[in-house]
């Protein structure tokens, strides 16, 4: 991120991470324990009608801070809340050499020119868009039923279902922030396939494009009870050349519960921001 827009972005995804919470306090009778009373997060992950249990609250897990040190502003990490977020954060192509992201010509001017802008952006609490949200340093919760899964994020409250009724992904969706999603088990892995984004999402805090062709997959294993993989995929063939994908771990928080939080309420940097 070289220039001051490329800031602006990554301050308006950071804006909902500024604010210090109180968890709530819950212990979970279910939940495996230690002999010293602390979540055993090493013990077998649960199970439910033969498949892994991926209930719980979840958070994607933190990078080391010279992973992330190019991606910070001069001075360090004051302000990125209480948890550093992962790489996938602030660019999703955080694994290709800056510059050679698999952009198609079109989409790559397009970047540039956005990352070029002086303009602010016309607000720091947009709404969530797919994948940024899953890798946010904070709090979200998956609910596994019988015929959705059912993921409820904390940052302004929002969820997202994915449907295992066997019913088909649609033809012509009405472009959406977070799509359309079903989802199956191959074997002990839930894989999600979603579609019908529209192309005003960002897939990171540097404001990589997606287009409405964007299909997304995702493929999640509970390996035990306090630690879950997630393989996320994109394929955009209106914006890059192939298919990326990323693998980012997963984090229970046992003994909580999420929080009612609106990045909106009582927001007012956007006005000290630089630019027009």
């Amino acid at each position: 991120m070289r220039n001051r827009t490329a800031w602006i972005l990554l301050a308006s995804a950071l804006a909902p991470l500024c604010i210090e919470a109180q968890w709530a306090q819950y212990r979970d009778p279910v939940t495996p324990r230690a002999k010293d009373g602390k979540p055993n997060l090493s013990a077998p992950a649960p199970r439910l009608n033969g498949k892994p249990d991926l209930t719980g609250i979840w958070q994607a897990e933190s990078a080391p801070v010279e992973e992330i040190q190019q991606f910070l502003l001069p001075g360090g990490i004051n302000g990125l809340g209480e948890d550093l977020p992962s790489k996938y954060f602030f660019n999703f192509f955080a694994d290709v050499p800056l510059g050679q992201e698999p952009m198609l010509p079109a989409a790559a001017a397009m970047f540039q020119k956005i990352s070029q802008s002086q303009q602010k952006p016309p607000t720091l609490c947009p709404p969530p868009t797919l994948p940024l949200a899953n890798v946010v340093p904070l709090p979200y919760k998956i609910i596994q039923a019988p015929r959705v899964m059912m993921f409820l994020y904390e940052s302004d409250t929002a969820f997202r279902q994915v449907f295992t009724d066997g019913r088909k992904l649609p033809a012509d969706p009405e472009p959406s922030w977070l799509g359309y999603s079903v989802g199956k088990w191959e074997g002990d892995t839930f894989v999600a396939e979603s579609v019908g984004f529209n192309d005003k999402g960002p897939l990171d805090a540097m404001g990589h494009p997606r287009s409405e062709s964007l299909r997304l997959t995702e493929r999640l294993r509970r390996r035990d009870f306090g630690h879950m993989d997630a393989q996320v995929t994109i394929d955009d063939p209106k914006t890059y050349t192939k298919p990326v994908t990323i693998r980012v771990g997963h984090r229970l928080l046992p003994d909580t519960e999420l929080l009612e939080t609106f990045c909106s309420e009582g927001e007012r940097d956007l006005v000290h921001f630089p630019g027009k």
